[in-house]
C-alpha cells in the first residue's frame, strides 16, 4: 500500500485567505480619505496593515502549522509569564503608550503592539496544557480526587485574578471578558465538577457588574444600551450612527469605497465599526457572507476538536475557535445593537496589527492540528 499523507483542513485555510483579503478590501477603502488627511497619501494605514500585520500574520501562521504541538505544550507556560510581563510593562513610562484614555500598547522604536491581543492565544495554550496534565494525572479516588479538584480551582482563580488586575487597570474590559468566557468553557468541558463551574459564571458576572459601576462611561455606555434614544449626541452616537450605516447599505450595499458613513460620522471605522462600513459598502449580502464565514471557521473548528483523540489538542482547538467566534459575534451584535459597544475588534477585518497576527497565528494551531487527523 502506498503512504497516506495527510493534509490541513483546506476549507478552514480557505475561510482564512477570504478573510483576511475581506481585510485588506475593507481597510484600503475606509483608511484613503483618512491616510490623506493625516499623512498626505491615501496608503499609509494601507501600507501599515500589511508591513506590521499581514506579513508578520503570515510568517507566524506558518511557524504553527509547522511547529511540534508537543512543544507548544512543553513551553505554555514561559510563553504565558513572558505575555504577563508584556502586559505589564505598559503601564513603564518608557515602554506604555496611551490613547484615547487607555494604556494598552508598547513602543519599541518604530514598532507599537498590544499584549493583550496576544495574551488570548498565551492563555488559551497555557490552560489547555494545565487542564490537560490535570485531567490526566487526578486521581478519582474520594477524598484525594475532590481535594485535587479544589486545589485547581484556587490554581485557577490566581491565574484568572491576576490577568484580571493587568487588564481591568488598562483598561481592557472586553478582552477579559473574552478571556474569562474561554476559561470558564474550557475548565467546565475538563470534567471538573459543576459547582466549580457556577461559581467561576457567578464570579465573573459580579466582576463585570462591578466594573460596569466603577467606572461612569461604562455605567453610561450601558444604560443608553438599554435606551439609545436617551443620548443619540452622547454615548449612543456611535451605534445610532453605526445602525444607520448598516441600515444604508440595504440588499446589495453601496459598492466598496461608496459609504458615506466613514467621512467624519462614525467613529472608529476601522477598528470597531469596520463591521457597520463593511455593511455599508456590501449590503445585507456582503454581511452575510462575511457571518457564514465565520459559521463555517466554527464548523470546522468543531470538527477538529471531534475528531482529535489528543486532550491538549482538543482543548487548544475548542479554545483558539471560541475565541475568535465569540470576538465576532460580540463585534457584529454591539454594531447592530444587540449587545453594547464593548472595543472588541472584527478578528481578520478591523484594523489593527497585534490582534490580526494573533488571530492567523491560531488559525495556523488549528491548520496544525488538522494535519494531525
Amino acid at each position: 500500500m502506498g503512504k497516506t499523507y495527510k493534509h490541513p483542513d483546506y476549507i478552514l485555510l480557505a475561510v482564512l485567505i477570504i478573510l483576511v483579503i475581506l481585510g485588506i478590501l475593507i481597510i484600503s477603502s475606509i483608511s484613503a480619505s483618512l491616510s490623506l488627511e493625516k499623512f498626505g497619501n491615501t496608503y499609509y494605514f494601507l501600507v501599515h496593515q500589511l508591513i506590521y500585520g499581514l506579513i508578520p500574520g503570515i510568517i507566524l501562521a506558518i511557524l504553527f502549522f509547522k511547529i511540534k504541538l508537543s512543544f507548544l505544550k512543553k513551553w505554555a507556560l514561559v510563553l504565558l509569564l513572558i505575555n504577563l510581563i508584556l502586559l505589564a510593562m505598559v503601564f513603564l513610562p518608557k515602554t506604555g503608550v496611551s490613547s484615547g484614555g487607555a494604556i494598552r500598547w508598547i513602543s519599541v522604536g518604530p514598532v507599537s503592539f498590544q499584549p493583550s491581543e496576544f495574551l488570548k492565544l498565551t492563555f488559551i495554550l497555557y490552560l489547555a496544557a494545565w487542564l490537560t496534565s490535570r485531567t490526566t494525572n487526578q486521581r478519582t479516588d474520594g477524598k484525594t480526587a475532590k481535594k485535587g479538584f479544589n486545589t485547581a480551582l484556587i490554581a485557577f482563580l490566581i491565574v484568572i485574578g491576576s490577568i484580571g488586575l493587568l487588564l481591568y487597570y488598562q483598561p481592557d474590559i472586553s478582552t477579559l471578558v473574552t478571556i474569562i468566557f474561554i476559561a470558564g468553557l474550557l475548565y467546565f468541558l475538563a470534567n471538573t465538577p459543576l459547582w466549580h463551574s457556577l461559581f467561576i459564571i457567578l464570579l465573573g458576572a459580579g466582576g463585570l457588574l462591578a466594573s460596569i459601576q466603577l467606572a461612569s462611561y461604562r455605567f453610561n455606555r450601558f444604560l443608553v444600551f438599554l435606551k439609545p434614544e436617551t443620548d443619540t449626541l452622547g454615548s449612543g452616537y456611535q451605534i445610532k450612527q453605526a445602525l444607520i450605516a448598516v441600515g444604508s447599505g440595504g440588499i446589495f450595499g453601496l459598492g466598496l469605497g461608496m459609504s458615506r458613513q466613514k467621512f467624519g460620522f462614525l467613529p472608529q471605522t476601522m477598528s470597531d465599526s469596520v463591521f457597520a462600513i463593511f455593511s455599508e459598502e456590501t449590503g445585507f449580502i456582503g454581511s452575510l457572507i462575511l457571518i457564514l464565514l465565520f459559521l463555517i471557521l466554527l464548523w470546522r473548528g468543531f470538527e477538529i476538536i471531534k475528531k482529535t483523540k489528543d486532550k491538549f489538542s482538543q482543548f487548544l482547538a475548542l479554545g483558539i475557535t471560541s475565541w475568535i467566534v465569540l470576538q465576532a459575534f460580540i463585534n457584529i451584535s454591539s454594531m447592530i445593537g444587540i449587545l453594547p459597544i464593548s472595543g472588541s475588534p472584527l478578528p481578520f477585518i478591523s484594523y489593527g496589527g497585534s490582534h490580526l497576527v494573533a488571530e492567523m497565528a491560531g488559525v495556523g494551531i488549528l491548520l496544525n492540528i488538522s494535519n494531525h487527523l
